[in-house]
């Protein structure tokens, strides 16, 4: 894991320790279940239930000498229980107690993600509100295209936001999942009674069917949604380092007092925490490569899954919290221009503009073919050029004015025509 990056709130749920815990959770549930159905003694569990506790250094210690991470803990876990230890793990195999604690691991870390999510819609929505009418140019191709609004731009992240809700809230369910079915899955030395009510304790669902684990679709689809979550930030944080640029300057990243841009330039005011996302957002990607790779596994079970998993989850989820925290950070500070946003909007006299008069053209009669080669050709003559002003070549030019008055024109520039339909879009969003 990158050490720097874990936030609390995450790394807490991937710590060793808490790992443990989860474990002694999952045998902890199933000698309930155990004595519930009579397997175990009820005075046995009692014992185990008083005394059981676990030093993860002395886990590790035992680790080192068996080479086997769930035998460590179970002696460790034994040396403090004693007598009734042999209670516990009765059944079961090793991948029972890792399947099933994994599950609670990915359970929680879901809900911190969609607790973060929720901050960041909720910083999406305040911003589509305020800039609702802040009139910008839309661009294609990075080319300017029509106007729209910077609340419409965000109103579009904050859907596909609403989606990545919706995709939390069923990996929920796909991951919480647990199997206390012992080896290879058959329940040959413990009924599915027991992991019924094991798993009920703790807020799963037993597998429909297992092998020795739980198949590896369920953990796939947990990174790769992840990875889509962080997909969608990076187009976000995209355009958040283009609208920074200097020629363009229509938003940027709050700059704090004090804070430097640059060893050499003491001009600069650099998207570093957009920049800092987008990288972020690739290597989070990355591991969805190796999340499917770990889904055919030889016969009922093998450990190629293991070493990647103890890589991978930890590190896709404490790298999707880091950057939905930080993305909401910076929507929430975003600096917006919206003088700046006009002045790109009407450059070359509002070529953007140009649609409409073609438009206007067509129902004065002119073919479509010939109403756009003359708005073209003026749209040109203006494009690019020093005091270029396509609004000007027009009122300039017979061939247009002889089927356009001036005010009919001068409506084609007016950019209230593309808010039109804004309130019904934002009505989608409940904004």
């Amino acid at each position: 894991m990158i050490e720097r990056y874990t936030l609390p709130e995450m790394g807490q749920i991937w710590s060793t320790a808490h790992k443990l815990q989860t474990w002694l959770q999952v045998e902890l549930a199933v000698c309930e279940a155990q004595a519930e159905l009579g397997r175990i003694p009820q005075e046995a569990l009692q014992e185990i239930k008083a005394k059981a506790a676990f030093d993860p250094a002395r886990v590790l210690a035992i680790e080192a000498e068996v080479k086997h991470d769930v035998i460590a803990f179970l002696t460790n876990l034994n040396e403090h229980v004693g007598e009734a230890g042999r209670y516990i793990h009765l059944g079961l195999t090793s991948s029972d107690v890792l399947d099933t604690a994994l599950a609670l691991q990915l359970v929680a870390s879901v809900e911190i993600l969609q607790a973060r999510l929720a901050d960041l819609i909720a910083a999406l929505r305040e911003q589509a509100r305020r800039h609702r009418h802040t009139l910008m140019i839309g661009r294609t191709h990075g080319v300017h295209a029509e106007p729209i609004t910077f609340g419409f731009k965000l109103a579009g992240w904050l859907a596909e936001c609403l989606r990545h809700q919706e995709r939390l809230a069923r990996l929920r369910e796909v991951v919480a999942v647990g199997k206390i079915s012992g080896a290879v899955g058959t329940y040959a030395n413990v009924p599915p009674q027991v992991e019924q009510l094991a798993c009920a304790r703790l807020g799963l669902k037993p597998d429909t069917v297992s092998t020795q684990v739980i198949s590896r679709d369920r953990h796939a689809e947990y990174v790769q949604t992840l990875a889509l979550i962080g997909s969608s930030l990076e187009r976000f944080a995209t355009e958040i380092r283009h609208l920074q640029r200097t020629e363009v300057l229509e938003a940027e990243e709050y700059f704090a007092p004090g804070q430097k841009g640059s060893s050499a330039m003491p001009h600069k005011r650099n998207p570093i925490k957009s920049e800092q996302l987008t990288g972020i957002a690739r290597l989070l990607r990355g591991y969805a490569v190796s999340a499917l790779e770990n889904i055919p596994l030889w016969h009922e079970r093998d450990i190629s899954h293991s070493s990647v998993e103890r890589v991978i989850l930890p590190d896709a989820s404490i790298l999707c919290h880091y950057l939905l925290v930080n993305m909401a950070d910076l929507v929430r500070h975003l600096q917006v221009y919206p003088a700046n946003m006009e002045r790109n909007l009407t450059l070359y006299g509002g070529v953007v503009f140009s649609q409409q008069v073609l438009l206007a053209l067509v129902e004065k009669g002119l073919s479509r073919e010939e109403a756009y080669r003359l708005v073209q050709e003026n749209a040109h003559r203006a494009w690019n050029q020093p005091g270029g002003d396509f609004r000007a070549n027009l009122l300039a030019d017979p061939r247009v004015m002889a089927h356009l008055s001036e005010a009919e024109l001068q409506a084609c520039f007016d950019p209230r025509r593309h808010l039109t339909h804004l309130d019904e879009i934002f009505a989608r969003l409940g904004i």
